[in-house]
Order: C-alpha cells, then sequence, then structure tokens
C-alpha cells in the first residue's frame, strides 16, 4: 500500500478521546485518537509531546475497518 500524503492538520481545537482498551491495569500506558480532516494518535500521558497523523485510508488499514 502507498502512504498518503497528509497536508497540514491543525489538532490544537480536536477532540481527542482515549482508547477504550485504556482500562484499569494499563498502567497508564494508552493512546488518544483525534479525527480533523486526519487521524491524530498521541500518548495520553504526554498530550504535549507530539503525534502522529494518518491519512483515512491508513487509518482504516491500520484499524481493521477498510
Amino acid at each position: 500500500m502507498r502512504g498518503e500524503i497528509v497536508s497540514s492538520v491543525n489538532f490544537s481545537s480536536a477532540a481527542w478521546r482515549k482508547s477504550s482498551r485504556s482500562g484499569q491495569g494499563s498502567n497508564g500506558a494508552c493512546v488518544e485518537v483525534a479525527f480533523a480532516g486526519a487521524v491524530g494518535v498521541r500518548d495520553s500521558k504526554n498530550p504535549e509531546g507530539g503525534h502522529l497523523v494518518f491519512g483515512d485510508s491508513a487509518w482504516r488499514v491500520f484499524a481493521g475497518t477498510r
């Protein structure tokens, strides 16, 4: 699969959602996602530490929802 080019996406006002798998016993190790024209993924313990950006089709492949 070829990578998508994702232009600059502003996630500053995006609504970040924590993974449903980040419950008790995860030792705080979880990710958050935001949908803002592309999909942002970040570490919930370090939200200011940056994020990865996926295009829609790459995210669907990753999430298994093609």
